[in-house]
């Protein structure tokens, strides 16, 4: 194992104060009792109470809360089933322009596919709102799904699929009842995954959202542009705990899994 070196430490710690200085100043300033964000004036939780008790931001919350389990549970089950086509269907006719179409949100820019979709919304005549949202960002994640879940077919031992066939199971049940359950923890990161790009998504949410259906995001960001305000600084440190506090408890729940899968094989070894 290679000796951490002073060039190595200094790296890591100038790249995690650039990352994360700038999250630790808004959260210490989130607590600021004084309007002027840049002017330290005490200690206060004020702030806080403030968010909660403007409507606005929790109308666009709730929103966004909305388009943002609805599409990741779309984009879920939509990735999952485009992986498993691409890692088991063999060659078939289109498969590259299939795959192509799959992965090309990857690359592509925000602003584009934003306005793309904006011109279809357009053409066939659907107004903007929670719905074009949610269509929006279920093309965009579904992508990311597929890439996370595909991984994981790809090292799936086959034989165990295989041995539920020979005894009795359809294909369908073989997957719902050998496959799922072993492929999960990925299924479970790219729905992950897809909620935490759905809850971040300001481009592509700014070309199809509705005068109606103002996400979070887009709202931090009109209110951004008259000033930075301390009720901003309250709101993101929020945001920031939530996404810590899911982070922690996916990986928890990552790590059971897989420790719980290693005692059923060893167990399964034993018999």
């Amino acid at each position: 194992m290679r000796r951490l070196t002073w060039f190595n430490a200094t790296s890591l710690t100038l790249g995690f104060a650039f990352l994360y200085l700038p999250m630790v100043i808004l959260i210490i300033y989130s607590f600021n009792a004084s309007r002027l964000v840049t002017v330290w004036g005490g200690f206060s939780t004020k702030w806080y109470a403030s968010v909660f008790q403007n409507q606005a931001f929790l109308d666009a919350a709730l929103v966004t809360l909305k388009v943002a389990m609805a599409s990741s549970l779309a984009a879920t089950v939509l990735g999952t089933m485009a992986a498993y086509v691409l890692v088991r269907g063999g060659r078939f006719y289109g498969r590259t322009l299939f795959s192509g179409m799959i992965y090309a949100p990857l690359v592509m820019p925000e602003v584009i596919t934003g306005l793309s979709l904006l011109l279809l919304f357009i053409a066939i005549g659907l107004d903007r709102g929670i719905l074009t949202i949610v269509l929006a960002h279920t093309t965009f994640s579904m992508c990311y799904v597929s890439v996370v879940v595909s991984s994981r077919l790809v090292s799936f031992d086959r034989s165990v699929e295989e041995a539920a066939r020979d005894l009795g199971c359809s294909p369908f049940e073989a997957f719902r009842l050998v496959t799922l359950p072993i492929i999960a923890p990925a299924v479970v990161s790219g729905w992950l995954l897809a909620l935490t790009l759905s809850l971040d998504d300001l481009v592509i949410a700014s070309f199809v959202a509705g005068p109606s259906s103002t996400t979070l995001p887009i709202k931090i960001f009109s209110s951004v542009r008259l000033g930075v305000s301390p009720e901003i600084n309250a709101l993101s440190t929020i945001l920031i705990c939530i996404v810590t506090v899911g982070t922690i408890t996916a990986s928890l729940m990552s790590k059971r899994a897989v420790r719980q899968r290693q005692k059923e094989e060893q167990l399964a070894v034993q018999a």
